[in-house]
């Protein structure tokens, strides 16, 4: 397969790879909400899972727009 190609499929990849973290991110922002609403100190799970989500969404990201700076100077 061409150079092309792979970059093309690989920014698929890695678009829906953010989407999906995404989705798991929001389960733990809304338990962190929820404790911030109802003045309760947040479960240390539900912030460990945003912290860690929040860092590989971003991960995710810097790995888009290489493949991104890639396939345009192709």
């Amino acid at each position: 397969m061409s150079r092309k190609g792979e970059l093309k499929r690989g920014i698929k990849e890695s678009e829906k790879e953010i989407e999906n973290l995404e989705k798991k991110r929001m389960r733990s922002q809304s338990a962190l909400m929820e404790a911030h609403v109802n003045n309760v100190p947040p479960k240390a799970s539900d912030v460990e899972y945003f912290k860690v989500y929040s860092n590989l969404i971003e991960l995710e990201r810097k790995n888009l727009r290489q493949l991104n700076s890639e396939l345009d100077k192709l």
